[in-house]
């Protein structure tokens, strides 16, 4: 069979792209091999992001890459699809003629369409899911917000719910194949369903997936703030299935560059939202996500972030510096107007803070016994996550497994671990 060779960037969500695209070929149409393979093969698929700089480049670098592949006769053709193309599809065919074809990143089906195969009216209702203890599962596409730093919405196109049916029947696929955790994603999940059922029915959707038998832990990511759903809140209260957990990006907290953000809630607003998620859901975990050096963002409402971030204690936060980005709102009416080094200063100042956050949370943590999922073998101890670990983008529990014991048979089960040692963002524990 011809090789096909795959390479997926950016996201959690152009993964599920991949998987949904590459389910469309059949068994005998391809080999299809690995980013890492470095022999010869007959076509090179290349999913791209697009979304801030550093993603960009390493788009086009990795591109570049192939093409040299591509003069040393070690590929056939190039196809690259997903947000870079989408986003720069006038532009990038000129700047790169080695590739054979340029596709975007909202519809599939040409792409399985230029690797020699008809594409099923139902692209999204199967995947080539390689197996693991827990999958992505896409419940949306696009965003009809408009923040002022996001260049989805142009990218990606208006919002556009997944009946619920088939997001469910997708999960019983996924459980079928031995996934125990489904991680709930979309560039809003919060707007689930007004487009389809003219309400959110995010928590709708959740009471049906937590009824998929084999699934013990569905966690929720990329929450807006802005419209939460009431009866989102009562189902991650009473819903064992549903992770104590919640993903919801604020990106700042002072009233000024929250409006420059376009984000349509005031500081005031998020801090009482921040103390509703702790007292109606107990011993949730927050993760959040903020912008440093954003414009307007001057010493005062910088200093005004770090207040916030120490009296939210945020158990997991990451931090972006600002980029501009061409056709967004923001690159229309602001001015990247903080110096890159005043940027990467406040960025180190912000994570410096949070290390000591999550380093006191993980240390309060130690001598608890709690039930964790074991995701992978590692140097013969098992990598494990608790309900308030997500895969990727948080730390680990590390467990020891008892003497004589395999550690592979471990691997998609869950244990109960007693939590022994603390490191900033790891853990350590041992059979309980």
């Amino acid at each position: 069979m011809p090789r096909l060779k795959v390479i997926t960037l950016g996201c959690s969500k152009n993964t599920v792209d991949t998987e949904h695209l590459l389910a469309q070929l059949p068994a005998d149409a391809y080999n299809i091999v690995p980013e890492e393979f470095t022999e010869r093969v007959d076509v090179t698929l290349i999913n791209t992001c697009g979304f801030i700089g550093d993603a960009k480049q390493e788009s086009i670098d990795t591109i570049l890459a192939e093409v040299e592949r591509k003069k040393a006769g070690l590929t056939g053709k190039i196809l690259v699809f997903g947000c870079l193309s989408q986003r720069y599809s006038a532009e990038m065919p000129g700047l790169i003629p080695e590739v054979d074809a340029w596709f975007g990143a909202r519809d599939l089906a040409p792409v399985v369409r230029a690797l020699g195969v008809k594409p099923s009216h139902a692209l999204r209702n199967s995947r080539r899911f390689e197996g693991g203890s827990y999958a992505y599962i896409k419940i949306s596409e696009g965003c009809d917000r408009r923040c002022s730093y996001c260049a989805i919405p142009y990218i990606r196109g208006a919002h556009r719910s997944v009946p619920i049916e088939d997001v469910v029947a997708e999960a019983r696929e996924l459980a079928e194949r031995g996934v125990k955790e489904l991680i709930v994603i979309a560039q809003d999940t919060t707007y689930y369903g007004l487009d389809l059922y003219g309400r959110r029915a995010l928590a709708d959707l959740l009471r049906a997936l937590s009824e998929v038998s084999g699934i013990e832990w569905i966690r929720l990511h990329y929450s807006y703030p802005e419209g939460f759903p009431e009866d989102v809140l009562h189902e991650m209260a009473v819903n064992p299935k549903i992770c104590k957990y919640l993903d919801i990006p604020l990106q700042h907290i002072s009233d000024k560059v929250l409006h420059n953000m376009h984000r349509g809630v005031t500081g005031e607003w998020t801090r009482k939202l921040i103390y509703r998620l702790r007292e109606e859901i107990p011993g949730v975990v927050l993760r959040t996500t903020v912008i440093v050096g954003h414009p307007g963002e001057g010493p005062s409402e910088f200093e005004e972030l770090l207040d916030f971030v120490r009296e939210a204690r945020f158990e997991r936060l990451g931090a972006f510096k600002y980029s501009e980005e061409e056709g967004t709102w923001g690159a229309a009416n602001l001015k990247d107007d903080v110096p890159e080094e005043e940027k990467q200063r406040r960025y180190d100042a912000l994570m410096a803070l949070q290390e000591g956050i999550s380093a006191e949370f993980n240390a309060s943590r130690v001598g608890t016994v709690v039930p964790v999922l074991a995701d992978a073998v590692l140097g013969g101890r098992l990598v494990c996550r608790s309900q308030y670990e997500s895969p990727e983008v948080d730390g680990e529990i590390i467990v020891r497994v008892p003497e004589g014991e395999d550690a592979a048979a471990y691997v998609g089960k869950f244990i109960n671990v007693r939590i022994q040692e603390a490191e900033d963002y790891d853990l350590v524990g041992e059979f309980a």
